[in-house]
């Protein structure tokens, strides 16, 4: 017998159901069993006694006809997005732009400072080309 709850004041019957009811979600284990059973089903009655047993319907069955069943272990949702390839090389010219940086600013102090060894020994040296 179904014991009365009382809820509210008022008493209800508890009939094992959840208020709301929640989507169905199958593994995709679960559904390769169900399948191959019902592959194995011969006698007249069979299909609809393992569809009924596993609450489900005969549309279940027809993503094997429509060749769906290598997408069962592929998980759903965005698709992932593959690396730029371009990143790489990239981060490769900006680490060589920099180092040509360094060098070149390198080279201009070591110019400067010729310079101005050359104006104080007198010998001052002819100004470098505009660029």
């Amino acid at each position: 017998m179904v014991d009365p709850i009382a809820v509210g004041g008022e008493k209800k019957h508890d009939v094992g159901m959840p208020e709301k009811a929640q989507r169905r979600r199958f593994t995709a284990a679960y559904k390769l069993k169900v399948l191959d059973e019902a592959a194995s089903c011969r006698a007249p009655g069979e299909l609809g006694a393992l569809l009924r047993r596993e609450g489900l319907s005969s549309s279940h069955l027809a993503a094997r006809r429509r060749g769906e069943l290598a997408g069962l272990a592929v998980r759903r949702g965005p698709a992932r997005r593959l690396p730029n390839p371009l990143i790489g090389r990239v981060a490769v010219l900006d680490r060589q732009l920099a180092a040509a940086t360094k060098r070149a600013e390198r080279a201009e102090a070591i110019v400067a400072v010729q310079k101005k060894i050359a104006a104080l020994l007198g010998d001052p040296l002819p100004p470098s080309p505009p660029r």
